[in-house]
């Protein structure tokens, strides 16, 4: 099916089903109540998801096959925005243009920062992506600022000389994105009871895309391509014993990985017409890596479980303030309700980043292979629960 695999093509369908139902799955929590603050269905917040979700599925092409370690793929992700904006503030508010000019530059600005990088290995070749993402973030607020408008960002404007649409609406208000007259804000609510779901045409666009890009990462995961990159993994110097050059394959990897960041930069710009700087920074690199390291490198699904989880904690548990814990444990004595919170506000918060340190420092220490390890040591857990059951059931016949 699809041309994959009877494993391949049921995980697709699984992801698919996941992405579609994402509204209600991620909401399961009535919005009065105190645990609608962990409720993630609404549509910036999805939208995050999946567009990081492709910029991790991106980075797991050349760090988990190849065991490359890029530490510069921001910079990618960066162009792709601000290629988008540029497109359109002089063409047309339509995505698809946007979107096509951002994985074409970012291709090509990665075929450049790769072609040099490569020459290198091991940490080498980490400081090198390094060096030429913090080159281009510096760019960005200095040489730069005519294309990048420097710390204010580039955006589009009342002003800008638009060949395909016009410049502004008749009510005199800035154009919106859309994709074919459907505008990317566009969003319906769907009440049921004491919940409330919200359907986003900007989510499902990034939706389609994000298993679009899934689906070709499977493909680049079981073809030929696929096997040459996992043997440079495993012992590049006997590769090169045998007379294949691993050069074209890394770089093919590289530049296939850059396009998939700027296919999500392009659709951060195409959600949110603005580009920053911000976006190439180092921590924006080191972010991909955790993501792909925590929900298991070199695996399928990895990548968008690990996006999913640390975009989670960055935009729900970065929320939770002293007054909300102060509402949860309110039917504590004050003195305990007063130790409790003490020591729950500095894992939430601003303090999420040290939650979100210590699930990293056990997932690297207990589950080697991420998310997807402990989802597989579930599973056989279960598996061998059910197999003995079943073996407890048989009965020997009588003599």
């Amino acid at each position: 099916m699809f041309g994959l695999e009877k494993k391949d093509a049921n995980l697709l369908i699984v992801v698919a089903i996941l992405t579609m139902l994402a509204p209600f799955i991620l909401n399961p929590f009535p919005a009065d109540s105190a645990l609608a603050q962990f409720n993630a269905g609404y549509p910036d917040l999805m939208q995050r998801f999946v567009i990081f979700g492709i910029f991790a599925i991106g980075f797991n092409i050349l760090f988990g096959l190849t065991g490359y370690l890029s530490f510069g793929h921001a910079a990618f992700l960066g162009v792709g925005s601000y290629s988008a904006v540029w497109m359109f503030k002089l063409l047309s508010m339509n995505i698809i243009p946007a979107i096509i000019l951002s994985v074409i530059i970012s291709g090509l600005f990665a075929w450049l920062i790769g072609f040099i990088s490569l020459r290198r290995t091991g940490i080498y070749f980490s400081i090198l992506t390094l060096a030429f993402a913090q080159m281009s973030f510096a760019l960005a607020y200095s040489v730069l600022t005519p294309i990048t408008n420097g710390e204010t960002g580039l955006q589009i404007t009342l002003d800008d000389p638009r060949i395909l649409g016009v410049s502004q609406t008749a009510d005199g208000s800035i154009p919106v994105t859309n994709l074919f007259g459907l505008e990317m804000r566009a969003a319906t609510d769907l009440v049921v009871g004491p919940w409330s779901f919200t359907f986003s045409a900007g989510y499902y666009v990034c939706a389609i895309i994000m298993l679009a890009a899934f689906y070709l990462s499977v493909r680049i995961f079981r073809s030929p391509f696929g096997m040459m990159l996992r043997a440079i993994k495993s012992n590049q110097t006997r590769m090169n014993y045998t007379g294949l050059n691993p050069k074209p394959y890394t770089l093919a990897a590289f530049v296939i990985s850059g396009m998939y960041a700027g296919l999500a930069g392009g659709l951060l710009a195409s959600m949110d017409p603005l580009a920053g700087a911000e976006r190439m920074q180092w921590t924006a690199s080191g972010e991909v890596v955790l993501m792909t390291i925590l929900g298991g490198a070199g695996t399928l699904i990895g990548p968008v479980l690990g996006a999913g989880m640390i975009k989670y904690f960055e935009n729900i548990f970065s929320k939770i303030n002293e007054a909300t814990l102060h509402s949860w444990f309110d039917f504590l004595p004050d003195p305990i309700e007063n130790g409790v919170v003490w020591v729950l506000e500095h894992f939430v918060g601003a303090g999420w980043h040290l939650t979100l340190g210590v699930i990293f420092m056990l997932v690297v220490t207990f589950l080697p292979g991420g998310l997807v390890e402990g989802g597989q040591r579930i599973g056989r857990l279960f598996g061998r629960k059910k197999a003995s059951d079943d073996q407890s059931a048989a009965t020997k016949p009588a003599e």
